[in-house]
This record gives C-alpha cells, structure tokens and sequence, in this order.
C-alpha cells in the first residue's frame, strides 16, 4: 500500500491488489486476471462488474459487503448472479440476498 506522508493512515492509502493471486491465503479465489477490463470513454480501463463482486464477495469484510448490499439496492446484481459463481461466493452472495429480503 502506497500511504500518503509519514502521517498517512491505512485507511487512507492506495493499495495495490495483484491479479491472478490471493491477498490472504485462505481467501476462497484468486483475484481476476487483468483481461476482465472493459474501456472507458476511449482513455482507460475498468474491471468488469462480474470481476469486482468477485473481489468483494472474497474480501468479504463488513466494506466489501456494505457495496455489495448497494450493488444489489440498485438492481445490479440480484439472483441472477448465483449461477455465475463458484460455489463458496454464491453461498455469500445468497446470505446477503436473504438478509435484504428480511
């Protein structure tokens, strides 16, 4: 993680996650490959939505979850998405789906 000054707070930083690796070894999937891009407006690339719920439905922490509450609040990902993931990230995905549903 790159912090800003000597002063600079974790919370803060800008933090370099590697594609194709596990940021923590008992993470449950390798975070995407760099081709899962897509081009915006002609100047850069952008991860692909089905890439990022991957990363935060493996990441998993209260923040991860928090987006995806907001990602399925705005009709972006809903059931629809638990066939398109291994396993272990669809049972995450459907635990967050049930608890929006209660």
């Amino acid at each position: 993680m790159f912090l800003d000054g000597p002063d600079g707070r974790p919370r803060d930083a800008v933090h370099l996650i590697y594609a194709n690796e596990l940021v923590r070894p008992t993470e449950l999937d390798v975070n995407p490959d760099v081709t899962e891009v897509e081009i915006a407006e002609d100047a850069y690339r952008v991860l692909t939505l089905s890439a990022i719920v991957r990363i935060k439905l493996t990441a998993f922490r209260r923040k991860d979850q928090t987006h995806l509450d907001d990602l399925i609040e705005v009709g972006l990902v809903d059931e629809s998405w638990l066939t398109r993931l291994p396993k272990p990230l669809a049972d995450r995905l459907q635990g967050l789906l049930e608890t929006r549903g209660s």
